[in-house]
């Protein structure tokens, strides 16, 4: 268990769904929202000691760790002032709406000598783990082609979602994910090409295609759906290499598999995934023991600057029509 007073700013979905991850973990939470929900959340779960804060202000000077989880317009400033005041920050992604805020606060945490930690949290599900262990160990060989697929109903549970200057739409909210993992496995990209298509008239409906060109030689596509209410969430992800190919769909009973040629061998296998874990308890254990053990986290402040500058890069793509050569981008170093 944690011994560990976390500040949670935020009262959305994401936050509750964080204070259940604290809580699980055993960490004293306080949290504080600007419009005032927080004493509700808290009021919630007073019976695990959560407690509201009065003020931002209260709430950055009686805690060791920050969380965010606010629209994400508000992440920059909030990120400051955390780290402003010395505290390390979780900030559930994206880090910042464009590579240069994103930048700006990893500078400023760096600068102030805390910890910050983007959440993104898909490193943690337990059949992505299983992937990135298996490709790293050279289950498929070289890869060569990946391909990610993600879907979900339209997020309509906050308005923000619905405006592009807001949320980044889907590429940068939704398809971020992904984009993050392939940079994880074969490293960044030098050209990105993306698509979207979005429909506001009855239920609100947003697709996005995306390429991506790693300078590894590795091209990764990528589709992502906000679909109509009801829509039941659905992730695949397929990695093709010169040794074999990686399979897995959220839908099928099988949650892994490998296809591996010329035959599959013994020593091929995928060990057994435990899927009881919490992907977000997963994350936020992560996050404070490298606060307070100092050892390094699975992500980190640059990861979260890269994943902003991809999905920038994916919007404007989507916005002009042509593809994007990230080579000269003094983010890619």
């Amino acid at each position: 268990m944690l011994d560990l007073h976390v500040g949670l700013i935020g009262a959305g979905v994401m936050a509750q769904t964080h204070l259940e991850a604290w809580i699980t973990l055993g960490a004293r939470v306080s949290v504080y929202s600007d419009d005032g929900h927080h004493a509700h959340l808290a009021q919630t779960h007073s019976v695990h000691g959560v407690e509201a804060a009065t003020s931002l202000e209260h709430l950055l000077a009686d805690c060791v760790l920050v969380d965010i989880c606010t629209p994400t317009g508000s992440h920059k400033e909030l990120i400051l002032a955390a780290v402003a005041t010395g505290r390390h920050v979780v900030c559930e992604k994206p880090l910042a709406m464009c590579p240069d805020d994103a930048r700006e606060a990893a500078d400023a945490a760096a600068r102030a000598g805390v910890h910050l930690f983007p959440a993104h949290v898909v490193r943690y599900f337990p059949e992505y783990e299983a992937l990135h262990r298996a490709v790293t160990a050279g289950a498929v060989g070289e890869p060569a082609i990946l391909h990610f697929t993600r879907m979900t109903a339209y997020p309509d549970w906050a308005p923000w979602f619905q405006d592009d200057t807001q949320s980044g739409g889907i590429l940068t909210d939704q398809m971020i994910h992904d984009f993050d993992f392939a940079r994880s496995l074969v490293g960044n990209p030098v050209r990105v090409y993306a698509q979207v298509r979005e429909i506001h008239d009855g239920h609100h409906i947003a697709a996005g295609t995306a390429v991506l060109t790693h300078a590894s030689g590795a091209i990764s596509y990528f589709h992502g759906l906000w679909g109509q209410p009801g829509t039941s969430f659905r992730t695949t992800f397929r990695i093709a290499g010169s040794g074999g190919v990686l399979h897995h769909d959220s839908h099928e009973t099988t949650a892994f598999r490998v296809l591996a040629h010329p035959a599959d061998k013994e020593d091929d296998r995928i060990p057994p995934v435990g899927l009881f874990e919490n992907p977000y308890a997963a994350e936020l254990r992560d996050f404070a023991l490298a606060v307070t053990t100092g050892r390094a986290p699975r992500v980190t402040a640059h990861d979260g600057v890269m994943a902003v500058r991809i999905a920038e890069a994916a919007r404007e793509s989507a916005r002009t029509g042509r593809a994007i050569d990230l080579t000269a981008e003094e983010a890619i170093r």
